[in-house]
């Protein structure tokens, strides 16, 4: 051989079934660096790239430094290929074999350095016992492929660890679990994998709802809980610590942590067990792409009985009066509902609101609307409650306050209190903070750090003082609810684009704050339009009384305005509009009771 003469590795055969069509017309190779060429099933399996290093050779033989590189190459090659015969005498079809391979490769590594020790030390004979064939294979009469072959049978798995690997598995997990699942067969385990893997992960799009699910469902529960639940708090856990956390949950990924937190999946469970449970989902009016979700918020309810277990906590939650098209709802938000603990909580939640005079339906009400109610200890529910009480909110108040925010029943005190305290700090005493609670609840369960406070510094930097702020919020509270740049923001444009500067908005602002409420298209463009074209008022006039924006176009505005005019009565908004009907009657048409009113104009004709 030339000095300037090629030596390819050889490569183990690949299958037909496992080759790509178009394998034997490859395109010319670069002699000088190797070729990497992917080799792919015609079902489209993760590619398996072989590398054909070009190696080149002495006139004396000798190789360069590539040759040990390339033997490892051809050894994982050969390797591969013996963990497709494996599995392919196991039961798998040829396709679901090549990806299995390609998947484990610390299967295919294990059986590398097991032949390679055995060959080193020369310790084929004792791993024989001294038999015939041992002699043979540290003679080195024995290829590699079935050195390697004779190994991965000894393991007498059938197929199950690099199976378990390819889902995902560690490969300590995968030789635990492999002892349990011996007696089932290698084909029955992947087409129980590839069902459940469908109904898991069919909810596409709704990925990142499951982890923001999962997240709020442990950050509201603070009972005493049963094992099933205490098993899903530690598979989140194991979810949390792996990368992305548990925003994958909803993800493919998280497949081996499942497995790993519930190995019954595969050991004790068939697909009968799982069709009949989608089958019951289904029937409570459940979309199939919803289902997943569940069964990844709450793993242990696939163990249940449907007859045993499902059915009576579901006849429960009738009881309390959730309905049926209300129960599919529940479970998405809060599968937890069919666990012993959540259940048993609930008359203790009753009994805490009877004390409190509120009505029982009141708090099926909320439970409907947040279940995660069903979780928190009512001893936390007293402290919030309790804390109501202070702010003078009477217990006939706590009625409309549950039912409009139930979520306020989850606050922490301390959070609470957070809220109370930024009320204290705008100007606020006990007693307006207590009303604008019975008014606007929801703000009550806002972060004071992401959603209030931004609110208050957002209007005290546009320019309204401290002083103002007090009179602001108490008039409208409702803003501190509102979006600052899909509401506040726009509307504060608006005004200063029809002619208004900063310091007239903000005297609006002060005067009248309900304004920053009002649709721009639907309030303030046709009652600016009505006031400057039709009534010919000066744009200044809704700086001196914003409220105007207030009152009705068609049933207040305009028909006022055609009294007055027909009249030739001159006024200013506050006078014309700020009066009953009655003393308007009285004042300007010299009547003791208002009389229908014109919305048009009226015909002088």
């Amino acid at each position: 051989m030339s000095a300037n003469s090629l030596l390819f590795v050889s490569l183990p055969p690949i299958s037909p079934a496992f080759s790509s069509p178009s394998i034997n017309h490859l395109p010319p190779s670069n002699p000088a660096s190797g070729s990497r060429f992917p080799i792919k099933s015609h079902s489209g399996c993760a590619a398996l790239s072989l590398r054909l290093t070009a190696i080149r050779a002495s006139a004396g033989g000798d190789y360069s430094v590539d040759s040990t590189a390339a033997e490892g190459d051809m050894e994982i090659g050969e390797a591969r290929a013996v963990v497709v015969e494996l599995l392919r005498e196991s039961g798998a079809s040829s396709e679901d074999a090549y990806e299995i391979a390609v998947k484990a490769p610390k299967y295919v590594g294990m059986l590398v350095d097991s032949v390679r020790e055995l060959d080193e030390h020369s310790l084929w004979n004792s791993w024989s016992d001294g038999t015939e064939e041992g002699e043979m294979l540290d003679s080195g009469g024995v290829g590699f492929r079935k050195k390697a072959h004779l190994i991965a049978m000894k393991k007498g798995n059938g197929g199950i660890v690099p199976f378990l690997e390819s889902i995902g598995l560690k490969q300590s997990s995968s030789m635990l679990f492999a002892r349990y699942l011996a007696s089932q067969r290698l084909p029955d385990l992947i087409r129980k994998v590839k069902f459940m893997k469908k109904m898991l992960f069919s909810s596409s799009g709704q990925e990142a709802l499951v982890g923001r699910n999962a997240r709020r469902m442990m950050t509201h529960l603070s009972i005493l809980i049963d094992d099933d639940i205490q098993r899903t708090l530690s598979f989140y856990e194991k979810m949390e610590a792996r990368q992305g956390g548990l925003d994958m949950l909803g993800y493919e990924s998280s497949f081996p942590c499942i497995i790993e937190s519930f190995p019954g999946l595969l050991s004790q469970l068939t697909e009968d067990n799982f069709e009949m449970l989608t089958e019951f989902l289904g029937s409570l009016a459940i979309p199939n792409s919803n289902i997943g979700i569940i069964l990844l918020l709450f793993p242990p309810v696939i163990f249940y009985d449907i007859e045993e277990d499902i059915q009576p906590r579901i006849h429960s939650l009738e009881k309390a009066g959730v309905k049926d098209n209300d129960i599919s709802r529940m479970l998405l938000k809060y599968p937890w509902i069919l666990s012993t603990s959540i259940q048993d909580n609930y008359e203790k939640i009753l009994s805490l609101f009877k004390s409190e005079k509120v009505a029982k339906s009141t708090v099926d009400l909320a439970i409907k609307s947040w279940p995660h109610i069903l979780g928190c200890s009512t001893l936390k529910m007293k402290s919030i409650v309790d804390q109501f009480g202070e702010l003078g909110v009477s217990k006939k108040m706590m009625a409309p306050v549950i039912t409009a925010s139930p979520q306020l029943l989850l606050r922490k005190s301390t959070e609470l209190h957070e809220v109370i305290s930024l009320m204290e700090e705008i100007g606020l005493d006990g007693k307006t903070t207590g009303r604008i609670l019975c008014r606007c609840p929801e703000i009550f369960a806002a972060s004071v750090d992401n959603t209030l406070r931004r609110k208050v510094d957002f209007l005290i930097d546009f320019g309204i003082s401290r002083d103002h702020l007090p009179r602001v919020i108490r008039k409208y509270p409702d803003l501190l609810g509102l979006d600052v740049q899909k509401t506040l923001l726009p509307r504060m444009r608006y005004l200063m684009e029809i002619g208004l500067s900063k310091r007239e908005v903000c005297s609006m602002i002060v005067r009248f704050s309900p304004l920053l409420g009002y649709s721009i298209e639907v309030v303030f463009k046709p009652k600016l339009e009505f006031l400057l074209s039709t009534m010919q008022r000066p744009l200044k006039e809704v700086v001196d009384y914003p409220r105007y924006f207030s009152y009705s176009l068609e049933k207040k505005i305009k028909p006022r305005h055609w009294v007055l005019k027909s009249r030739k009565i001159e006024c200013n908004l506050k006078e014309m509009l700020g009066k009953n009907n009655e003393e308007f009657a009285e004042v300007y048409m010299g009547v003791g009771k208002m009389l229908v009113l014109p919305s048009t104009p009226p015909d002088h004709s």
